[in-house]
């Protein structure tokens, strides 16, 4: 009877037990946790940096001199959004397009719509069996830009 008694008194005492179940507890949550935070942060860094594509492409063509200044315009405020926003410039694409009834874009008094769209890689994906094309998101974002009435053709 003592050594039943011994027994049922170990298997409940239970000192000791609380740090090891924190660090158990502690791994298994924190570590998803830790990767959701990681990957939403680069999600969200990278909209932010399509958004800002698209608006400032939008009015760089809108407020430029020309078809030729607009189109070295958005080149360049392309490149250096991707730059600073570290976006593969491979996986970019720009679509401008006018609104409304104008037959040539971009021509003076229209409407144009400038769409930016990316992708973003998962961390920690690895490449087997084409995992990592596959663990990607699309981000993308819209600008309208109404065009100088004062644009013109050389």
């Amino acid at each position: 009877m003592h050594l039943r008694k011994r027994w049922t008194e170990l298997w409940q005492d239970e000192r000791g037990s609380g740090a090891l179940e924190f660090i158990v507890g502690g791994v298994i949550l924190l570590v998803p946790i830790v990767y959701l935070i990681v990957t939403l942060g680069q999600i969200q860094a990278q909209a932010l940096g399509v958004e800002q594509a698209a608006r400032h492409v939008a009015r760089g063509v809108g407020t430029a001199a020309g078809a030729d200044a607009a189109e070295s315009r958005a080149d360049r405020v392309l490149d250096g959004i991707v730059a600073e926003y570290d976006i593969d410039p491979g996986a970019v694409s720009v679509e401008l397009a006018c609104v409304g009834a104008h037959t040539t874009c971009p021509e003076p008094g229209a409407t144009i719509r400038v769409t930016v769209s990316s992708e973003v890689a998962l961390p920690l994906v690895p490449p087997v069996l084409g995992l990592d094309e596959l663990a990607r998101v699309g981000v993308e974002a819209s600008a309208v830009q109404k065009v100088s009435r004062y644009w013109s053709e050389p």
